[in-house]
């Protein structure tokens, strides 16, 4: 059983894309939540949701892919830092993914947030993954 939840959180949703899936379903984590956010805002999915079924002690995060014209708008999503080999970079220093289109997912001192905000807020910190 794998502990990087990040990880398994983004291969779920590298398979359903594959797959063509509407939704996928995740175990929940706060990570997993605050990366789900900045997917949403930046137009990379539709929807989530958590999800506590009765009697059962734990949560599942319901993600809701987004497809234009039957093509997923995810086209690579892929984990940069990993719990053997984590990748920091300074404000300056964040690399732009596929010249703009994309984004760098950055867990920060004040958050989880993209590259671009990171920059423009003068701020590094440990990039998680890359999606565009």
């Amino acid at each position: 059983m794998s502990v990087d939840t990040i990880g398994n959180f983004l291969t779920t949703i590298r398979n359903a894309v594959e797959r063509s899936k509407r939704s996928v379903s995740v175990p929940y984590s706060s990570m997993v939540l605050r990366i789900s956010e900045v997917l949403k805002r930046e137009g990379f999915i539709r929807d989530f949701s958590v999800i506590q079924e009765e009697g059962c002690s734990f949560k599942t995060l319901q993600v809701f892919l987004k497809y234009m014209d039957g093509e997923s708008v995810i086209h690579e999503i892929d984990r940069v830092s990993t719990p053997g080999r984590r990748m920091y970079e300074g404000a300056s220093k964040l690399r732009r993914v596929v010249s703009g289109l994309g984004v760098a997912i950055v867990t920060t001192s004040v958050g989880i947030m993209t590259d671009k905000e990171a920059r423009q807020r003068g701020i590094g910190g440990e990039v998680l993954c890359t999606v565009w």
